[in-house]
């Protein structure tokens, strides 16, 4: 292959590991960083540097294969429309847009331009999830009773300040929908989707969102959701962003002769039956590199299109009613480290009690939190 000539818009915060991704790429000659985008300039920029994806496409200095868009989520759509309408592949941050309505223009920019728009699912690349779906094909669980995601995660105060846009459901009339469900945890609902086969919005018949915040913010940061598939397929989702301590996000299929769980952020496989368990770590493909390949005939493993279910759901959290504050007397403040996800700055967060034990049962039961009784759900006496 030709080294691609590759851009990447938004190179602050997590645009830093799709440098990353783009150097390693550049090692195996597979791609070249052509240029990197951002209103703030760094200061010591690894390739020319634009203030704007406008003033990129403008220039003279010849336009990229490909452009990787690590922005807001409320610019994606503009954005991806630009770059995809100048004849550049790209290659989309998760959440793909911040509506349904916004998802069915981007599908109809790729299929009026003939040019590929992958979305940045990570665990899409993962092999661990199509082993899942062929042990189920395989009848090594029985038959089917349900799918849950549960994420129990910390995020500090810091991280709800570390943009304009953070914890937001709007910026003026634009939707933004950043809360636990959409973005941080994205990865848990739009993994349990897709092992369940569930990949565009006809494939989802209801969405039952049931969210809720700990934190001084617009959207949600512990939510619950109920999903029934087109198929009849249960799905339930318990996520968080105040546990008292982050646990690696997990999938689990249950079937009426055993379980499977997929703790997707590893890639590790457990498959639970009568027999024994048994555990394997996996290989994943990156995005990128798969995003390069398919511009000579190599599938997508995140298409644009195969996001809609995932999308159907985003279309449940914005337009739901706001998120309920969950009560002082269930929440906690605590200390804790940056990393995984925190930026430096304020480091308390707080802790909704028991809140890891009521993800668990509304991902395997799939039931809301309300639906289940959680002390913080019921009315104030």
């Amino acid at each position: 292959m030709t080294p691609a000539r590759v851009a990447v818009v938004g190179i602050h915060g997590h645009g830093g590991s799709h440098l990353r991704a783009v150097a390693e790429l550049e090692q195996r000659g597979l791609a070249r960083l052509s240029a990197v985008v951002d209103p703030r300039e760094p200061a010591a920029a690894p390739a020319p540097w634009f203030a704007s994806l406008g003033d990129l496409l403008s220039a003279d200095t010849g336009l990229p294969d490909v452009v990787v868009l690590a922005t807001p989520i409320h610019t994606h759509l503009p954005l991806a429309r630009a770059a995809l309408e100048a004849g550049i592949d790209v290659l989309l941050e998760k959440p793909t847009t911040a509506s349904l309505a916004e998802h069915a223009e981007l599908v109809a920019v790729t299929e009026r331009t003939g040019r590929l728009c992958q979305v940045g699912f990570q665990t899409f690349g993962s092999h661990a999830l199509p082993t899942v779906a062929d042990l189920v094909a395989r009848g090594e669980i029985g038959q089917v009773t349900g799918i849950g995601a549960v994420g129990t995660w910390v995020r500090t105060a810091a991280y709800w300040t570390r943009s304009p846009w953070a914890g937001r459901r709007r910026l003026g009339d634009r939707a933004v929908v950043d809360g636990v469900v959409t973005n941080p945890l994205a990865h848990a609902v739009a993994s349990a989707l897709r092992v369940g086969g569930a990949r565009t919005a006809d494939d989802v018949a209801s969405v039952h969102p049931d969210l809720w915040r700990a934190n001084p913010i617009e959207a949600d940061d512990t939510s619950s959701l109920r999903v029934v598939g087109t198929d009849g397929t249960r799905y339930g989702f318990g996520l968080t962003l105040c546990a008292a301590e982050r646990t690696p996000a997990r999938v689990v299929v249950r079937g009426t002769a055993g379980e499977i769980e997929l703790e997707y952020e590893n890639d590790v496989v457990r498959l639970r039956t009568g027999r024994g368990t048994a555990e394997k770590r996996y290989g994943r493909t990156g995005l990128l590199e798969n995003l390069l390949r398919a511009r000579t005939g190599e599938p997508l493993l995140c298409d644009v299109r195969d996001t809609g279910a995932f999308m159907r759901v985003l279309e449940a959290v914005r337009t739901a009613p706001d998120p309920a504050p969950i009560a002082d007397e269930f929440v906690r403040w605590a200390e804790a480290g940056v990393g995984q996800g925190n930026p430096e700055g304020d480091t308390r967060h707080p802790v909704v009690r028991d809140v890891a034990a009521w993800c668990e049962r509304a991902a395997c039961e799939q039931r809301t939190f309300t639906e289940l009784g959680a002390p913080w759900t019921a009315p104030p006496r």
